[in-house]
């Protein structure tokens, strides 16, 4: 039966969510304290893959959201996706490259190991390509906050509801159940569940009807250089660095796939991601450093999604690597809400696995 929904966040997580839930005709209100695009997505290094990630069910979820990003790609106008694959070699050894390639081969993933001279046809750019490394092709990639405002933007023309600029100061309940939302303005938004999304910020939300999120903030740094015409194909996970190409032109960096630790002087950190960036790649001479951001990323204790009912009434959805998985999130909590499905996919995921 449709329901009435808050959901708090309007991150990629939080936009998949109220899209699905709008689709499958709840009445749904998308709640939060910034604006659209929420916190951590718009400084997303924002990669779409299963090359990441252990154990197998989590490798297997990761798969099963690059479908339903395609799903997605298809139906939510101004939605694009870029997929023009990945290269990647930053294991420490090539045994370990090629037992990783076997592995993701043998979990139907679409990889495979390329040689040096393979690897420089697809990446010219590259001043010293890999001697080996793993090639997927049906990796991509999206400009996380363009993608999230186009997300939310078709489930308002769907019937959800924006409240933003005006946070969630306190759950609302009626004895053990949550039963809506009080906001800073002191609206009150009653509903049959409340859905919480917000990055970091779940955890103090949570934690108001004793439900306890073992989640981290995590600071991440990004660089960005002034556009040049283009000279990256794809996406470059190299060792300590990831480089990409934005649409407007723009090399996107970090060294690690949750963002370069920015230090105690994020502004030296930045010229270093930068130098690398220039020993990486040929002709690097013409690139200007553009600046640099501090993403704040949820990340989960045990590094996997933390994704269920935690209360009654109440569910959460907060996960590193949002960006992949925002999909096949949004469509298993809607399910879960609207049918009373919990995907076997999404199964181990729940906050259950923490009570031991």
């Amino acid at each position: 039966m449709p329901e009435n929904v808050v959901v708090v966040g309007a991150g990629i997580i939080g936009a998949s969510v109220a899209w699905h839930l709008a689709r499958g005709g709840a009445t749904v209100t998308v709640v939060d304290r910034g604006e659209a695009g929420g916190v951590a997505t718009p400084r997303s290094w924002a990669w779409i893959n299963a090359s990441w990630g252990h154990p197998d069910h989590y490798v297997r979820l990761r798969m099963r959201a690059m479908e339903e990003w395609h799903r997605m790609d298809g139906v939510v106008p101004g939605l694009e996706v870029n997929w023009c694959g990945g290269l990647v070699w930053d294991l420490a050894s090539e045994e370990e490259l090629r037992a990783f390639v076997a592995e993701r081969q043998g979990q139907g993933y679409d990889i495979r190991l390329v040689e040096r001279g393979e690897a420089a046809e697809i990446e010219p750019v590259l001043a010293d390509p890999p001697v080996l490394a793993a090639y997927s092709a049906a990796e991509g990639a999206i400009e996380p906050l363009e993608a999230t405002q186009a997300i939310l933007a078709d489930a308002e023309r769907q019937g959800a509801q924006l409240v933003l600029g005006n946070g969630v100061e306190r759950l609302l309940t009626d004895g053990e159940r949550v039963v809506g939302v009080r906001l800073a303005d002191g609206t009150e938004i009653r509903a049959d569940r409340v859905v919480l999304a917000a990055g970091s910020a779940t955890v103090g939300l949570a934690a108001q009807v004793g439900v306890k999120v073992p989640v981290d903030d995590s600071a991440g740094l990004l660089i960005v250089t002034e556009p040049v015409e283009p000279i990256i194909n794809g996406l470059i996970v190299g060792p300590g660095l990831e480089l990409r190409q934005l649409r407007d032109g723009r090399l996107l960096a970090s060294g690690h796939y949750a963002g370069s630790d920015p230090g105690a002087d994020p502004q030296a950190t930045a010229e270093g991601l930068f130098a690398t960036v220039q020993a990486g790649i040929r002709g690097s001479e013409r690139l200007r450093l553009g600046g640099h951001v501090i993403g704040h990323r949820p990340m989960p204790r045990d590094g996997l999604p933390v994704v269920g009912q935690a209360a009654p009434g109440l569910h959460v959805a907060v996960t590193h690597s949002g960006v992949t998985l925002a999909p096949a999130i949004g469509r298993f909590v809607a399910e879960e809400i609207l049918r009373g499905q919990r995907n076997p996919l999404i199964a181990p995921f729940g906050l259950d696995r923490f009570a031991a």
